[in-house]
């Protein structure tokens, strides 16, 4: 592991640091963004608000790193699933199983997460949300490119242009989670990816 190669020291303010964001996650998702304090943070966390200073400029500076870390982790979990499989179907297939488990495994950083790149910011300093929605747009282009390869290839029909068929099953998706993400057991999502995406497949697969 690279951290287990770290300095002891730097492998304790690793630590620290992500002891910090957890209860920044914590409160964020319990309170909102704009009623927690950088003094309840470091209660929470059980540091001096001193040494969270020494991490974080800012509740805006420490907002920002927890969103971009795990906006990070989350298109890591899609990338991988779109990147891994051989065949188009199967690359589909695992995006939504990935993204239905990155969601039902990381329900409040959705929430944050999705606050970000859905457009409503909680005075988030210019240049913030454009990061993020560059890293999304690369998201969207990798599941263009699934369309388009499968096209090439002969796998699938072209019914419709690539990049509107990505974002289809991308809206299609995050729309099924954030009903999920209200009420959970009266819009359960489906564990069989087949179920959402036969929407596609009937006229989609060769």
């Amino acid at each position: 592991m690279e951290s287990a190669k770290l300095p002891r020291r730097e492998r304790a303010k690793r630590a620290q640091r992500e002891e910090m964001l957890a209860a920044a996650l914590a409160l964020f998702s319990e309170k909102g963004y704009r009623n927690v304090s950088m003094h309840e943070i470091a209660e929470k966390a059980e540091f001096a608000i001193g040494t969270l200073y020494n991490f974080f400029r800012s509740k805006e500076d420490l907002y920002k790193a927890l969103i971009k870390e795990q906006a990070g982790r989350f298109e890591e979990a899609l990338r991988k699933a779109i990147d891994e499989p051989d065949e188009e179907v199967d690359k589909l297939r695992g995006y939504v199983r990935a993204k239905g488990e990155v969601f039902r495994g990381n329900a409040p950083v959705i929430r944050l997460y999705f606050a970000e790149t859905q457009g409503a910011s909680f005075n988030i300093e210019a240049g913030f949300d454009a990061e993020l929605k560059a890293r999304r747009g690369a998201l969207l282009r990798a599941l263009v490119a699934v369309f388009e390869n499968g096209m090439k290839r002969r796998r699938f029909r072209r019914t419709a242009d690539p990049y509107h068929l990505a974002v289809a099953l991308d809206s299609l998706t995050s729309a099924l989670l954030l009903l999920w993400l209200e009420e959970p057991d009266r819009h359960p999502y489906p564990d069989d990816p087949d179920i959402l995406l036969n929407v596609f497949f009937e006229r989609l697969v060769a």
